[in-house]
């Protein structure tokens, strides 16, 4: 029955797409995220939906998209680069096998990251685009925060669609990019054409970003309460009465501790110190190993190159017997494993170029998110007052990943190459309406294309003959 419920959804999805060649792109965006091929036991898996999409959206754009607008940036050329140099490094990997199985979903990621912005030349498609991996991802975080309220979670339950830890649906992975939604949230709350911002769509919101932040607490991801640090302090940015921001928000942690379980409590705690923490004591050997690792191999060793790693540490183990605290130190021999970091990631799997490149990346979309904001803010045309906050909105989405990344290998997450592309298309579009004002002077955006009217034949009254 749900293998039927999501088939028949998609078809839905892509017979649209005929009349709409665009939505496919929608469609596209909406299986790399959710991931239905996974969910499904007999049809879904049989179909690809991943692959079916992925060829719809780029044959539509080619064959029927009228390419007006669209314009390819510096950045798209930085992750076109990388894509051909983490080309390289698979055909030279350490370990073939497992770097050919990244690879597979690794260059569809980014080669649509690098394609998406070419598609997103008016603000609805760009609006649209964001609409669709908010939703999707809101499927997600939803269906998880009901099941955090009714059966309390606790780390590594199964809480999502999938039994799946991969992608977005490993814990941490999916707290981040809960967290990073948030912003993206609160400008639909305001901006959103799609869906105007009326009361149904703010209680919407709501409970959206309730959910987001129940995620890192039903997860007990470590990695999601850091993101939310880091959201708080964002926001201090741009609320008018920073002292009540503050105040409110210590409120409402105070109210909220006393619901929590204690196993959340023992977990957050490790966060403090790595004594005691295996977990954290193989982070901090595994980030030491990579960067003498790098040192050996400047140009990385391809994909999944920690399975080369291996290394002892003393980790102390507490006793306590009666009033009295014994500590003994216990030597642990690991070997194989992740590298918990995007930023050691890229240096462990791509070196030294690809880390440098990927580092680039990022740091151009904050500069440009930074260049619109504080350029179109200043601006209260009609048509000009979206562009500033949602560019805000993206980069404190990206900041927020970027904290996370320091602490799981996500650095070809496919969501967050999806804001990349996102911002690559609003500097586009940004572009183009400051050329049209410096011939035109100051005007509305350029006209959304509008579907053609159906012609209604005249009514005829009673009285005619």
């Amino acid at each position: 029955m749900l293998d039927l419920a999501l088939f028949g959804f998609l078809m839905a999805f892509l017979a649209i797409g005929f009349r709409r060649p665009f939505v496919w792109v929608l469609a596209y965006i909406y299986v790399d995220i959710l991931a239905p091929g996974k969910m499904g036991f007999t049809i879904m898996p049989a179909i690809s939906p991943s692959l079916l999409t992925f060829v719809a959206a780029f044959a539509g754009w080619l064959l029927t998209d009228p390419k007006k607008g669209a314009k390819f940036t510096f950045r798209q050329g930085l992750i076109a680069a990388l894509l051909f140099y983490c080309w390289w490094t698979t055909s030279q990997a350490d370990f073939p096998e497992f770097a050919a199985t990244k690879w597979d979903w690794v260059w569809k990621a980014m080669f649509f990251a690098i394609f998406l912005p070419l598609t997103l030349t008016t603000k609805l498609r760009i609006e649209a685009a964001l609409l669709t991996m908010v939703i999707t991802v809101s499927a997600i975080v939803i269906s998880a925060g009901i099941k955090i309220i009714l059966g309390g979670g606790g780390y590594e339950n199964k809480l999502f669609f999938v039994n799946d830890n991969s992608g977005i649906y490993e814990s941490s992975t999916l707290a981040a990019v809960a967290i990073c939604s948030i912003p993206i949230v609160l400008w639909f709350n305001k901006y959103g054409t799609i869906f105007k911002p009326d009361w149904r769509v703010k209680l919407f919101s709501t409970g959206l970003i309730f959910s987001c932040l129940l995620i890192p607490v039903g997860t007990e991801a470590r990695t999601g309460l850091v993101c939310i640090a880091v959201l708080l302090v964002l926001a201090l940015r741009d609320v008018k009465r920073r002292l009540t921001f503050i105040m409110a928000g210590a409120t409402l942690v105070f109210v909220a501790l006393p619901f929590l379980p204690q196993s959340y409590y023992d977990r957050m705690a490790t966060l403090g110190s790595t004594d005691g923490d295996e977990s954290a004591s193989t982070r901090l050997k595994v980030w030491e190993w990579t960067f003498d690792y790098a040192l050996e191999n400047p140009t990385g060793g391809g994909f999944d190159s920690f399975r080369g790693n291996k290394f002892t540490y003393d980790i102390p183990i507490r006793q306590e017997t009666g009033n009295t605290t014994s500590v003994e130190y216990r030597e642990v021999v690991d070997e194989g494993r992740a590298f918990h970091s995007a930023v050691f990631e890229m240096l462990g799997e791509q070196g030294w170029p690809g880390l440098f490149v990927w580092l680039w990346i990022h740091a151009l979309g904050l500069w440009h998110m930074e260049r619109i904001r504080r350029k179109w803010r200043k601006l209260q045309g009609d048509g000009e007052q979206w562009q500033a906050p949602l560019a805000t909105a993206l980069q404190y989405a990206q900041i927020i990943y970027l904290v996370g990344s320091l602490f799981q290998g996500i650095a070809y997450q496919p969501y967050v190459l999806m804001l990349v592309a996102l911002q690559c298309a609003l500097w586009t579009y940004c572009k183009r309406l400051d050329s049209h004002r410096a011939v035109h002077g100051p005007l509305a955006a350029p006209a959304e294309p509008e579907p053609p009217k159906r012609r209604v034949p005249p009514r005829l009254s009673p009285s005619t003959p």
